[in-house]
């Protein structure tokens, strides 16, 4: 079996995710036969660099021995068990540990098997609390533009990027919208921290104003990621928790990309020395093997819903592969990685070596902004630097950038003119100079085509 033929039979029967399958007419997807560390084969033998950790999911390199293994033995003993009324040795101690590893005052968990999932047990959780204590008119949430929490109804309401969004906003919830502290918008000679404390000011405004009709504020903490890598301050966050006490609302913590380390600490929120009330979590928590995300939250906000079940307080939110034995095993071998070898410090030399790779693209006319948060590195092109003209989106610059990237052995998908970096934890030196060299001569290639 070779690509085309496997490509052929994929267009036959395969809808793909965010995905214009017409594309496919020009560029047939590509079919992986194995993966091993930061390497994807495909079936005609071809390698790349999985530069974006397959949609930022994969920590410690495809095809782990530690976490394969664990799943392995955990098959031998039981795959999955339904959690309402039962439970499970990986789950327990799952849980134990996020609690004990997130920040203090985060002590229940709710899990779901996707990063979207998660956000709805959030939006739904704060909502009931609100009701069940006795303040029914709480039915809104604050979000920030250019956010995005998922696909699902619920997470789609609270995110902000219309090409996602603007076709179902019929079918949305009424979200009140507040500017975001993205980072790339202030003035040549403000500091990141001053213009994110700055755009605080709008979400003072939106407290003041609503408070007694917003059940939560939801946030990406430090970086907007499908937002085109947008970064802020961690001050917002701050900011943020002290006036969601003052104003008695929920502060919802959407770590779904950003927790793990990506940030460069383990969970982003670390960087504020905050607690959210609300804590969603998913991607990298198994390590990129199996689908699995969770919910953590507070004990006040635990106890609001036990009571009796003729009250009607209970939390009738399930789904069916809730808590699977199989993702919790993968998720405590990516914990015990962690704990094990060091990897947040070994992730600070990693993110450095990135950057300096790519620094010299700060002085090319077409890149507006190299901007970096831990592991994460993002490359924003631009059509006029000067007066800051964004390339039209439908020149599509970063699928050029894509395409290139695949011919030289690297896959990197850009977020629209957005080329980032944000590989598995793995990647070697040599690895980083081929990923960051492609991106770099594909980039240059991309705008003289322009």
């Amino acid at each position: 079996m070779n690509n085309d033929q496997l490509s052929r039979r994929d267009l036959d029967v395969l809808w793909h995710p965010c995905t214009q399958m017409k594309d496919h007419e020009s560029w047939p997807p590509i079919p992986i036969k194995s993966g091993q560390g930061v390497w994807l084969e495909d079936f005609d033998g071809n390698r790349y660099i999985d530069a974006i950790s397959s949609w930022w999911v994969n920590l410690f390199g495809h095809a782990n021995p530690r976490i394969a293994r664990a799943i392995s033995n955990q098959a031998q003993t039981l795959e999955h068990v339904l959690l309402a009324g039962f439970t499970h040795e990986p789950i327990i101690e799952l849980s134990e540990r996020l609690v004990a590893l997130a920040p203090t005052g985060l002590s229940r968990c709710n899990y779901a098997d996707n990063g979207s999932a998660a956000v709805e047990i959030a939006l739904k959780m704060s909502y009931q609390y609100w009701r069940n204590t006795g303040n029914p008119k709480k039915k809104k949430f604050i979000s920030l533009s250019n956010s995005y929490h998922g696909e699902t109804l619920g997470a789609l309401s609270v995110g902000q990027v219309k090409l996602y969004k603007s076709i179902y906003d019929s079918l949305l919830l009424d979200v009140i919208e507040v500017p975001s502290p993205d980072c790339f918008n202030r003035a040549a000679e403000e500091s990141c921290r001053d213009y994110s404390e700055r755009m605080f000011e709008s979400m003072t405004e939106a407290l003041e104003e609503h408070a007694d009709e917003v059940c939560a504020v939801i946030i990406e903490p430090l970086v907007q990621c499908a937002g085109n890598m947008r970064m802020y301050d961690a001050v917002y966050l701050k900011l943020l928790r002290a006036a969601c006490d003052q104003y008695n609302v929920h502060l919802i913590a959407d770590e779904v990309a950003v927790g793990f380390g990506r940030t460069g600490t383990l969970f982003a929120c670390e960087q504020a020395g905050i607690t959210p009330d609300m804590l969603c979590l998913g991607k990298g928590i198994t390590g990129g093997f199996l689908p699995l995300s969770v919910c953590l939250t507070t004990e006040k906000i635990y106890q609001a819903f036990y009571d009796d079940y003729e009250t009607l307080k209970a939390f009738l939110h399930s789904h069916s592969y809730t808590g699977n034995a199989l993702a919790c095993a993968a998720a405590l071998a990516t914990l015990d990685i962690f704990a094990e070898d060091n990897i947040i410090e070994k992730n600070k030399k990693l993110a450095k070596n990135i950057y300096d790779q790519v620094a010299q693209l700060q002085d090319h006319p077409h890149v507006a902004e190299v901007r970096q948060t831990g592991m994460i590195l993002a490359i924003e092109l631009i059509k006029d630097k000067q007066k800051k003209i964004p390339y039209p989106w439908q020149q599509r610059l970063g699928q050029k950038v894509y395409q290139y990237g695949l011919k030289q052995g690297v896959l990197l998908r850009p977020l629209d003119s957005v080329v980032y970096l944000m590989p598995p934890y793995v990647i070697n030196e040599d690895e980083i100079k081929k990923m960051t060299s492609t991106a770099i001569t594909g980039i240059h290639a991309a705008c003289q085509s322009d």
